[in-house]
């Protein structure tokens, strides 16, 4: 049976509130975060430890964020490492999650810069804006709703960051649409994200 759009929307939402919880001790169980709750019952992270989550930021970088940051982090790349963000530049992240490329982003834009972080899920925004105000960064706006549907007027960012969220959309053309819509001209676009083929093998 294939499943809907809202469904698969639904199933990921589903997800990442349950990582969200987990970060925050809120979840008994384990929310499929970049720890090794992840592991399959040979005790292998399901996604690869040294490739996904928190180890892809620098110690330093690490150290400037709220543990629940971290712990929340479900991306596959550093998006922030291939930006070339500058000062006064405002950022938009399309599925910030717990927050940690928001804060990071902020931090490089600085106090005359802004940093976006768009969100479907409440308990990731709860978790992403609680980060934030426990790092002490005050130019962020988290905001609720869907990739595919920016919430923003067109022309209004600077540069668009992503985190291994666009390969979960239904609609991966509606996406490049919207960040073309939203970018100013010769904006730009640093993204970090999974591709999969059929023909790839384990060891690929």
């Amino acid at each position: 049976m294939v499943s809907t759009r809202n469904e698969l929307r639904e199933e990921v939402r589903r997800r990442y509130a349950k990582s969200a919880k987990a970060a925050t001790g809120e979840s008994g169980g384990c929310g499929c975060g970049s720890g090794s709750c992840c592991a399959d019952d040979s005790g292998a992270s399901a996604v690869g430890s040294a490739k996904f989550g928190e180890v892809l930021y620098e110690a330093e970088q690490r150290g400037e964020l709220p543990d629940a940051a971290v712990l929340a982090s479900l991306g596959c790349g550093n998006p922030t490492a291939v930006a070339d963000l500058r000062e006064g530049e405002t950022v938009l992240d399309l599925g910030s999650g717990g927050g940690i490329d928001v804060i990071l982003s902020a931090k490089r834009v600085g106090p005359s810069g802004l940093a976006y972080g768009l969100d479907m899920t409440d308990e990731m925004l709860a978790l992403a804006r609680r980060n934030a105000d426990e790092a002490g960064i005050k130019n962020t706006i988290f905001l609720k709703g869907y990739i595919e549907e920016i919430p923003l007027p067109a022309d209004s960012v600077d540069v668009v960051i992503s985190n291994c969220v666009i390969n979960l959309s239904t609609d991966k053309a509606a996406v490049l649409l919207e960040i073309a819509r939203v970018l100013r001209p010769c904006g730009r676009v640093g993204v970090s994200d999974v591709v999969a083929a059929d023909h790839l093998t384990e060891g690929d």
